[in-house]
Formats: C-alpha cells, structure tokens, sequence
C-alpha cells in the first residue's frame, strides 16, 4: 500500500514538473518585419488576391468591404424564403 502511494505521489510530482517545462515561443531574428501596414502586402505571391494593387490603401479597403458584403454577408448568400 505504501509503495501505490509513493508511485502515485512521485507520478503527481513528474506531472507537475513537465508542466513547468514550457519553452518561450518567441520570433526568432529571422528578417520579417511585422511593423508594416497590411495594404503593403508580401510581393509576389499566389495566394494575393488580384483585385487589389499591392501599396494601395484604398483598393485595399474596397477588397475588405466587398469581402465582407459578398463572402460574410448571410442575407446577400442565402436567397430570401418565399
């Protein structure tokens, strides 16, 4: 009976342990600046939508809200019931 607790205790004890072995996630000095406006965009890539022109607030601006009217809008998706 003695051991059972002592092997319960030290298991509790090593749970408790790992829990506190949590590494700092932090970015590294990788080069990638986080500082920037979103408009600015990444360059080229193929994931940018082609709508916008990349370091134009107001394209930008206008891409958000026609995303939002037409991608998140339930009442412009779904057709009115009869």
């Amino acid at each position: 009976m003695q051991r059972f607790t002592f092997i319960c205790a030290a298991a509790a004890a090593s749970l408790a342990l790992v829990a506190c072995g949590d590494r700092p996630q932090e970015l590294k000095a990788t080069g990638v600046k986080q500082d920037r406006a979103a408009y600015t965009g990444v360059g080229k890539s193929q994931y940018a939508n082609g709508g916008w022109t990349v370091g134009d607030k107001n394209s930008w601006e206008q891409q958000l809200k026609a995303r939002a009217q037409y991608g998140q809008n339930e009442y412009q998706r779904v057709a009115a019931p009869k």
